[in-house]
């Protein structure tokens, strides 16, 4: 089958946790045999900054880690309307423009063959609930939402006509243990500052215990203010700014420990949706310990596969255990690692993603994924 994916952006990972997750699925698709193609707007936020701060050698490295994956940058002239009549799956992220995202459903509406799906991975829904409301769905197939209380807002709300929970995962072909790498430090956290949704929440539980601990501790990510940069100083934390995801697995192997530091708008009104750094961390085999976050739909079991601190002071005192018993440590990567490869790969997703195709895909589309089902 063909697919299609509307993204943000593919090329980067600039502050753009989603093409972490799209690149997995299309990767996975194209190993079963499947065509895949992103769609990304000629402005693009996430790759203007790439650009800006890293130069033209990222968007190269890019098309050499990820040399099977199809990429097209459409502008105001792009003919939609021919791409799309070729597809069988449309899948149209939720950062999509509100005009295009519209022009999709009424080329379903009209007589499109394929199967349109909107994909929501943000907090929209709830900080920014009128872009949301705003959006014209009533024809699209199906909504594909991050996480069940995201998709309980879209059922409450009335937006769209079938909603499915799809959870981000780890794409196992890149993230996984790297016993060949050496550590050479104690702390790492990949993450950016954002629009201060955690920036409390990064001092209380990052920044305080690693000084506390004195750890080796080292910090990935961007928008950081200068005064959060002057933190990261002062508490001894070697900031090293953007990461390419690629590069994220070797660094994890580098270190001992890692931390989950969820945003606030998740933490309060839309519980159990972890950041996907959780599901790559633990696929990497590096122990996690967790700021205050409900998994409230048993993606994981806490206290097995990672640990949770409900203050700063049990950060301290819980990064302190992992890094002096050994006992401790390996037995947070054993069960992190069965987790990740029983339920949390983009294989799974992709699983689910045809087996929902069954239930709301076109007449088309249903009759493609069952003569794969019965050729396999």
């Amino acid at each position: 089958m063909k697919f299609v994916f509307y993204t943000h952006s593919l090329i980067s990972d600039w502050n753009h946790g989603n093409a972490h997750f799209l690149r997995g699925v299309m990767r996975d698709l194209v190993r079963r045999g499947h065509d895949a193609l992103a769609l990304e707007p000629r402005e693009s936020w996430s790759r203007d900054n790439l650009l800006a701060e890293q130069g033209p050698a990222a968007i190269d490295a890019f098309g050499k880690t990820f040399p099977k994956l199809r990429f097209e940058i459409y502008d105001t002239n792009f003919n939609h309307d021919a791409v799309v009549a070729e597809a069988d799956v449309v899948v149209v992220h939720e950062w999509t423009d509100p005009t295009l995202v519209e022009q999709l459903g009424r080329l379903r509406r009209n007589g499109g063959e394929f199967t349109l799906l909107f994909h929501d991975t943000h907090h929209r829904a709830v900080s920014a609930h009128h872009d949301i409301a705003a959006l014209r769905l009533d024809s699209y197939d199906g909504i594909l939402a991050f996480g069940e209380t995201l998709r309980q807002r879209y059922l409450d709300s009335g937006w769209g006509r079938t909603v499915y929970t799809w959870h981000e995962a780890a794409d196992d072909a890149l993230f996984h243990p790297r016993p060949d790498i050496e550590k050479t430090g104690d702390l790492i956290w990949i993450g950016n500052w954002g629009d201060d949704e955690r920036s409390a929440e990064i001092m209380e539980y990052l920044v305080r215990p690693a000084e506390a601990l004195r750890l080796k501790a080292v910090v990935r990510g961007v928008r950081y203010p200068a005064h959060a940069l002057e933190a990261l100083a002062r508490s001894g934390i070697d900031y090293r700014g953007w990461i390419a995801n690629a590069q994220a697995p070797a660094a994890f192997a580098r270190h001992r420990v890692t931390v989950h530091i969820p945003r606030r708008p998740y933490v309060e009104n839309l519980p159990g949706i972890p950041t996907i750094r959780v599901f790559e961390a633990l696929a990497c085999g590096i122990p996690l310990v967790s700021a205050p976050w409900d998994d409230t739909e048993g993606l994981f079991t806490p206290g097995k596969d990672y640990l949770v601190a409900n203050s700063g002071g049990d950060m301290t005192r819980l990064l302190k255990q992992v890094l002096a018993d050994e006992n401790v440590s390996q037995e947070l990567v054993r069960s992190g690692l069965d987790t990740i490869r029983e339920r949390h790969t983009c294989r799974h997703r992709v699983d689910e993603l045809l087996s929902l195709l069954s239930d709301c895909g076109s007449q088309r589309t249903i009759e493609k994924v069952r003569a794969r089902e019965a050729a396999e």
